[in-house]
């Protein structure tokens, strides 16, 4: 499958990284050249442009891709990019990430969005469950314990299952999208992409601590 990835920033990066590893084809689109990290995603192909253009999307071979995904942190770019996606190019899937809740209501089909995404690590999940490709997958939600031996360690650090991956911290009402360094705390509720045969491991993980 071949996915085009409007914005290289952390969250156009992680979902490029988690596609990647699922053997699908990646392209990555940055206007700004500092955002332009390209040895944090080797794998996937790069290009510096500004992705409201339709030279650009005409460089980005978008009419052969299978999703777009549009990631930026503008509201505004993610709608345009849709649009153009779905409207000029006939793009089977597209994926918009909403940075502002007031801006919900735009994100729909009037603008070429298919699926409406605001919590952005959870973008490359519904990329592969909306074309049904990749192994089944679920969605896991656990509660850190106070005693957890968990807490305080640093996402990276932690050997999760094979199969799962953390997508989301929801924190003192905030939802937070965890990097390596980030440390787990008591009382979080973290959610996890996993297949359905690796719950049991991921529970008795959080128990045990590793």
């Amino acid at each position: 499958m071949r996915v085009a990835i409007a914005g290289a920033g952390n969250v156009g990066r992680s979902i490029a990284r988690e596609l990647l590893e699922n053997g699908h084809e990646v392209l990555l689109i940055e206007r700004e050249s500092r955002a332009l990290k390209t040895a944090t995603v080797p794998n996937a192909d790069w290009l510096l442009a500004d992705a409201c253009e339709l030279s650009t999307l005409e460089d980005a071979r978008v009419q052969e891709c299978h999703v777009v995904v549009a990631a930026t942190g503008d509201d505004k770019v993610n709608l345009v990019v849709s649009l153009l996606a779905k409207t000029e190019y006939g793009v089977p899937r597209v994926v918009a990430r909403i940075n502002h809740p007031k801006n919900e209501w735009l994100f729909n089909e009037s603008w070429g969005v298919d699926v409406a995404v605001s919590t952005p690590r959870l973008l490359s999940a519904l990329v592969e469950e909306a074309v049904t490709v990749g192994d089944l997958v679920q969605l896991v939600e656990v509660t850190l314990p106070e005693d957890a031996p968990l807490a305080g360690q640093r996402v990276g650090s932690i050997t999760w299952p094979p199969d799962v991956a953390l997508v989301a911290v929801l924190r003192d009402r905030h939802v937070l999208v965890p990097s390596d360094d980030d440390p787990l705390e008591a009382g979080d509720e973290l959610l996890f992409v996993a297949a359905p045969d690796m719950e049991h491991e991921l529970h008795d993980l959080i128990a045990r601590g590793g």
